[in-house]
């Protein structure tokens, strides 16, 4: 990288790009870049959105332009002529590695990076060639990625000059829209590895300025050109982008930097050029990089409530919030957001109860801040549905659970087996209850989210997409709910075969109507009878031929998971939302809102040693010992339940094994004692067992038989 050589020979650069705001007064040599300065570029306010504002549901969809924008297309200006090959700047550069005289690659970089229109002649596949669609960007991959590979091992001033001809081009006075050879200069430019170092920050950042600041219909170029980088590459390209936005952040040297109020436009600059590539990643499956790898962790350290708040009050409009992008949020931190936006609404739903119960000149009771279910183990899925159903003006209040027969207080640890037990029940293949009452189960979903409570159960992925379509429910009672883009692979999760039947006749080489013999008509029995259904009008006079087979598959999936289960999932949608109504559900994508209900099946018990505490024991302490090496030999049937004995649930929680908190306590008892949990506290008390053999014994018994609650 550029160590302290290249940092001393930019300071009068850094200085100089202080005045970016200021008007040009005058041109002099435009070969001196000390006689130059940047252009007024709009303020970062005023840059285009590259999403709307989530809260409308109306984010901008890449694939809903048009190929190509018939937007007014300023002339391609004529490029120098540039003949060198691949091969010719490796041989130069092994000839410079051997002689040590490096002038050709010098003056090769110098004349490459100083400008715009030398980028394309270096680049360009065919400078003859327009190249100006979305398909192909015409840029020669190869020859970039080999100058970029080479450039951090050349000396320092040849370094050094590539820097100061991007300079050069950022700040040359940019009048009417950019040409293509623009766009895919700058294209080039966001791969250049020396932006990896703090001291080029500065010029990184208003690279990344004007990018933010094109077009939309300029943006819908470079994303479809970013989906074409490799994998690695692209990957190298997203952490550069959140490693700058996390050290303007929390900056190692903040004398590296300019003061942050100078430079409040670099962190929206940065994010809405992340944006692209997030856009470029979704456009393809499968994507190029997963999802989770535009998170970025540091901003679980930075007010995320002021964030979430200042995203509520002001949407997409002149205030700067990461929520507008929540792509880049984890799911740690919108766990964070949708609990304690839970709890300020249990707080407000709990006062609004106390206000009106003094209003009517009515002796408060504090059960009238908590939804209290109680229930009866024996008719446990009948008496939580009762209650519920008399309840639902308190569903979104804090849950307290009680057992009728038992002493326990639920300080937490009833109310996780009480969902425990009950989605047991109603999940069990043999109940039918999932088929008869979806309204009642999307309410016990909500509750679950709400009350930040995990549950072991395993939808389909498409009913996370069916859940947030929309994320929040219309106040129009008209508009259609739980319907949402469906494909073949929805299909495969959760009807392999026939989607395996569906995927042979897209691929079928033959005649398919002559074959098949099919129609735009299916069949499904229902209650013992078979009933015909047309895909389209007309359906059952239409057969399906090589031409439009693609359209009856997808047809036929969309009716089989939305059309044909409509006013089922609805009630679904409607109970689940009834609890879990919340502008922080426009954060998530489907997948994180079946990690925020299930958490992760994933047991890792060697996790769970490293993070647990301990109370009157050290963790040298030989039972402690004996413990963990019983728990680690244990199944996997055992591990979880001892999760469960402990914690009242057998999943892992968002953050990992780390949140559970849990602790071992040494009880006073005798040894001749099983193993005691305090479920609301995730806290095991074990007696000081004299040997292994007899720890493993009290400790399986004890997790094998864990159902009931009592107090000391």
């Amino acid at each position: 990288g550029l160590e302290r050589g290249a940092k001393n020979q930019f300071s009068t650069f850094s200085n100089f790009i202080t005045t970016i705001n200021q008007k040009k007064e005058g041109i002099g040599n435009r070969n001196s870049p000390t006689q130059l300065v940047i252009p007024n570029i709009k303020n970062v306010r005023d840059l285009p959105p590259i999403c709307l504002d989530v809260r409308q549901k109306q984010r901008i969809s890449i694939d809903t332009l048009p190929q190509e924008l018939k937007a007014p297309v300023p002339p391609e200006p004529s490029l120098p002529i540039r003949t060198k090959t691949v091969k010719d700047f490796q041989d130069d550069v092994e000839k410079a590695k051997s002689s040590g005289d490096w002038k050709a690659v010098h003056d090769f970089y110098s004349t490459t990076f100083d400008s715009f229109l030398e980028i394309n002649a270096a680049f360009k596949k065919d400078t003859n060639s327009p190249f100006n669609t979305i398909e192909d960007s015409g840029i020669n991959a190869k020859f970039v990625n080999v100058v970029y590979d080479a450039l951090l091992n050349t000396p320092q001033d040849v370094q050094k000059s590539v820097l100061k001809g991007i300079i050069n081009g950022l700040l040359q006075e940019w009048k009417g829209p950019r040409t293509k050879d623009d766009l895919r200069a700058y294209c080039i430019l966001l791969q250049n590895p020396q932006f990896s170092n703090t001291s080029t920050y500065v010029i990184y950042a208003h690279l990344l300025r004007q990018i933010a600041a094109l077009t939309e219909a300029d943006h819908h170029f470079l994303v479809h050109w970013s989906k074409k980088i490799s994998q690695r590459r692209f990957k190298q390209l997203v952490d550069r982008l959140l490693q700058f936005i996390s050290l303007r952040l929390f900056p190692a040297k903040p004398e590296e930097f300019p003061p942050m109020v100078k430079c409040t436009w670099w962190i929206p600059s940065a994010t809405k050029v992340l944006a692209l590539f997030n856009a470029a990643n979704s456009l393809i499956s499968p994507s190029v990089i997963s999802y989770t790898d535009f998170y970025n962790s540091t901003l679980d350290h930075i007010d995320l409530m002021e964030e979430y708040h200042n995203w509520q009050c002001y949407g997409n409009s002149h205030r700067f919030s990461f929520c507008q992008y929540p792509f880049i949020i984890s799911i740690a931190a919108k766990k964070v957001i949708i609990q304690r936006d839970s709890e300020q609404q249990m707080i407000s739903i709990a006062r609004q109860s106390l206000v009106d119960k003094v209003s009517r000149r009515q002796k408060p009771d504090m059960n009238m801040l908590f939804l209290n279910v109680k229930v009866r183990r024996t008719h446990l899925v009948s008496d939580s549905l009762d209650e519920l159903a008399r309840k639902k003006a308190d569903l979104k209040k804090k849950l307290k659970v009680t057992f009728v027969g038992e002493a326990g207080l639920d300080m937490g640890g009833l109310t996780k087996e009480w969902f425990l037990l009950l989605i047991r029940q109603i999940f069990h293949p043999d109940y039918g209850m999932f088929t008869y009452h979806k309204d009642s189960h999307g309410a016990l979903m909500g509750l679950a989210v709400y009350n930040s409570i995990t549950l072991d159960i395993r939808f389909p992925p498409c009913c996370y997409k069916k859940l947030l379509s929309p994320p929040i429910v219309p106040c129009d009672h008209n508009t259609l709910v739980g319907i949402c883009d469906v494909t073949l692979d929805d299909l495969f999760q959760i009807m392999p075969e026939l989607a395996h039947g569906l995927s042979e006749l897209l691929s079928y080489e033959g005649n398919v109507e002559e074959d098949f013999y099919s129609t735009f008509q299916v069949f499904q029995e229902e209650f013992g009878v078979i009933k015909s259904y047309n895909l389209k009008p007309n359906g059952d006079k239409i057969p399906v031929t090589n031409q439009n087979r693609k359209e009856y598959v997808q047809l036929y999936v969309d009716f089989l998971l939305n059309k044909s289960i409509y006013k089922q999932f609805a009630a679904f949608y409607y109970g689940f939302h009834s609890v879990c109504a919340s502008y922080a559900l426009l954060l998530l994508r489907p997948e994180e809102v079946e990690i925020l209900v299930c958490g992760s099946p994933e047991l890792d018990m060697s996790a769970l040693q490293r993070s647990t505490q301990y109370e009157g024991y050290q963790k040298t302490d030989l039972t402690i010992r004996y413990f963990w090496d019983v728990v680690l030999g244990f199944s996997l049937d055992l591990q979880k339940k001892l999760l469960h004995f402990a914690t009242g649930s057998d999943r892992v929680p968002v953050g990992g094994m780390a949140d559970l908190n849990f602790k071992i306590s040494k009880s006073e008892t005798s040894t001749n004692w099983l193993p005691v949990a305090h479920t609301c506290f995730n806290q095991l008390c074990l007696p000081p067992y004299k040997n292994k053999k007899e720890l493993k014994q009290k400790l399986i018994i004890g997790i094998s038989n864990a159902e009931g609650f009592g107090l000391e």
